[in-house]
């Protein structure tokens, strides 16, 4: 099941929460199309600038959104200019006050969105496509991850019959649901046609964390 199901949505609620932070029973419709045209803009708008996830929250007649961006300095721009243009276009587009907040990405080689634009990337420009797998899944093992698949699919090396190629390094316990795992999908627009990448991250395991006030219960109990 691990396979079939998006590794993210799989653990929400467990290790994970959510990328929108928001709910009305009313207007569930429009907020979730509006956070659609939302998130387009910003990665039409900030496509140089690495984005590794947007996080939407509506708080009234406004609007949080978060950038995590692994060139922050590209999408704020100088003096601030690029970042305010994205906010009134944000804010034409929803026709509500924007407060738009841009954070850096620690670690961009552990980010699977940002690994899966990098293979694409190379894609493009025609690189072969193998040597861009092993060479992206060796860096990503030397960041510090604990496992790596990346996989390939489409006309890959120009070949008339689209098929699938797949490089895994570590391990990838799909159905740990402590599990960390980030996943991420890119396309590369070549000449012969569209290429899907998919990329998963094996970061390591995410432990509950253990609640003081019932352990002191328990020693309280024991005495």
């Amino acid at each position: 099941m691990g396979h079939k199901v998006h590794p993210y949505g799989f653990r929400i609620g467990i290790i994970r929460g959510w990328h929108a932070k928001w709910y009305d029973d009313k207007h569930y419709t429009e907020f979730l199309q509006e956070d659609l045209k939302l998130r387009r803009t910003v990665e039409m708008k900030c496509r140089e600038g690495g984005i590794a996830r947007v996080e939407i929250d509506h708080q009234g007649n406004e609007v949080l959104l978060t950038v995590y961006s692994s060139r922050p300095g590209i999408v704020i721009g100088r003096g601030g200019q690029r970042a305010e243009e994205l906010r009134s276009d944000l804010e034409k587009i929803c026709g509500k006050r924007v407060r738009l907040s841009i954070k850096e990405v620690e670690q961009p080689e552990l980010e699977a969105c940002l690994i899966a634009r990098s293979v694409a990337d190379q894609l493009e420009r025609r690189m072969a496509f193998r040597r861009a797998m092993k060479q992206t899944a060796f860096r990503t093992m030397q960041a510090g991850a604990k496992g790596v698949k990346i996989s390939c699919a489409g006309r890959l090396g120009g070949n008339e019959i689209a098929r699938r190629e797949t490089t895994l390094q570590g391990r990838l316990p799909l159905h740990t649901l402590c599990a960390d795992i980030d996943y991420g999908f890119a396309e590369a627009h070549t000449t012969l046609g569209h290429i899907g990448v998919k990329v998963w991250v094996y970061k390591g395991d995410i432990l509950p964390e253990v609640r003081r006030e019932s352990v002191t219960a328990e020693a309280s109990e024991v005495s």
